[in-house]
């Protein structure tokens, strides 16, 4: 077998960030309204919302289909639509415009990665309710394209010029981590020079909800919907359900560097497992997700008392909260600095590790960590600190977790340069 060479002397560095979420169209906004405390969970503004158990949601803050082209947002589904709004910034903030070719970089040395939990499954249930009523020579054409789990990164590939390759892992709620772990080995094992990466979600559906709904993993808080996701509350219901994307650039210092550019921060290692323990329950030990924090770390080279902060998958659901809590007191220390920012923004599925890296990103660069909102009551056993307001502080290293059915465990590991 041959021995496959990676290169960790060049760190891996972010030099892009781009965002639309439930707290604002872009990192910036996104970001600050993290800082303040704010809630994106809203009462759903739709007549169908009436019809079922669960009436909140964490909608985008700006629909991406008033910022493209009206011909081509038409022509996409709306996790595309997101995907292309989202990766538009990050690749501008990188300091490109255009394609890859017409900024002199290499497209068969730029690829990209960017995860989704479930795809363009509206535009399917919208195209099967079109074939009942009116038959199914009124099908779409575009139906295919627009359903494809890989349609965000394809269309993304194709903004950029990527050549090296496009990726889509679709890992549940762990999908856009997961495309952030694959940026990062392109670039280490020398087979591209440039990946745009992260998730893209956008699935708010009577259908989808409902579905979670019936596994009782929602919150039902519907009278209070700013106050429905509480993460390591003892009155803790469920996860909200969001959309949006978030997209990052990646490439190597030395590239970054003779670009002139800073970068926000080096992704220093990336951990994959799988629990192995059920379909939709985390193994209660936590053993996976240990496992992928450990890879982490370890990759990075990093001292564990230099990670003095998590941003946690924490999904305000009476099971995993807890799990994951226990074992970053474990790994880190009870004094380790722990965040869920789901709180604000409701889960985003395959786009929450996207911009939860984001988060955790500007955490590492600007020395200040988001709060936990609705921690009225903390769970007995609480052993990590979850503070309430924004704190400033030194961050050396932070953690991004990340979660999905199926048993899907993704851990990045950010750091200053």
């Amino acid at each position: 077998m041959t021995e496959t060479s990676v290169n960790t002397s060049d760190p891996v560095v972010v030099t892009g960030l781009g965002a639309t979420t439930p707290l604002g169209g872009d990192v910036a906004s996104y970001w600050n309204a993290l800082l303040a405390g704010t809630s994106g969970v809203v009462a759903l503004p739709f007549d169908w919302a009436e019809t079922i158990a669960v009436r909140i949601g964490a909608p985008m803050a700006v629909d991406p289909a008033q910022i493209l082209p009206r011909v081509q947002a038409r022509r996409l589904d709306r996790a595309e639509q997101a995907a292309l709004v989202a990766s538009a910034q990050a690749w501008e903030d990188a300091g490109f415009t255009g394609t890859s070719e017409e900024n002199g970089l290499d497209p068969s040395r730029v690829a990209v990665a960017i995860g989704t939990g479930i795809g363009g499954v509206t535009s399917l249930i919208h195209q099967h309710d079109i074939l009942l009523e009116k038959g199914p020579s009124k099908v779409s054409p575009l139906m295919i394209p627009m359903n494809m789990p890989n349609g965000p990164a394809a269309y993304v590939g194709l903004q950029v010029g990527a050549r090296a390759g496009v990726y889509t892992p679709v890992s549940a709620c762990a999908s856009g981590a997961e495309a952030i772990a694959y940026g990062l080995d392109l670039l280490q094992l020398d087979r591209a020079d440039l990946v745009v990466v992260g998730g893209t979600e956008a699935c708010i559906h009577p259908l989808t909800i409902s579905g979670f709904a019936q596994m009782r993993a929602m919150s039902t808080r519907n009278d209070e919907p700013e106050r429905a996701s509480r993460p390591y509350d003892k009155n803790r219901d469920g996860f909200v359900l969001g959309e949006g994307a978030g997209v990052l650039v990646l490439e190597r210092l030395s590239s970054a560097l003779a670009r002139g550019r800073q970068p926000y921060a080096v992704l220093g290692g990336a951990g994959i497992t799988a629990d192995s323990y059920d379909i939709v329950q985390p193994d209660p030990d936590g053993g996976g997700q240990v496992r992928a924090a450990k890879t982490a770390i370890q990759r990075s080279g990093v001292a564990l008392s230099d990670v003095v902060h998590v941003n946690a998958h924490a999904t305000s659901t009476p099971v995993g909260d807890m799990a994951e809590a226990r074992w970053i007191a474990a790994l880190l220390g009870e004094q380790t600095v722990v965040t869920g920012t789901k709180s604000m923004t409701g889960h985003l599925l395959g786009a929450s590790g996207a911009i939860e890296a984001i988060a955790t990103v500007l955490s590492v660069a600007n020395d200040v960590v988001p709060p936990t909102i609705n921690l009225d009551d903390p769970e007995d056993g609480l052993s990590v600190d979850v503070p309430t307001k924004a704190r400033d502080m030194i961050v050396p290293a932070a953690l991004n977790d990340s979660f999905g059915f199926g048993g899907h465990n993704t851990s990045l590991l950010f750091h200053k340069l």
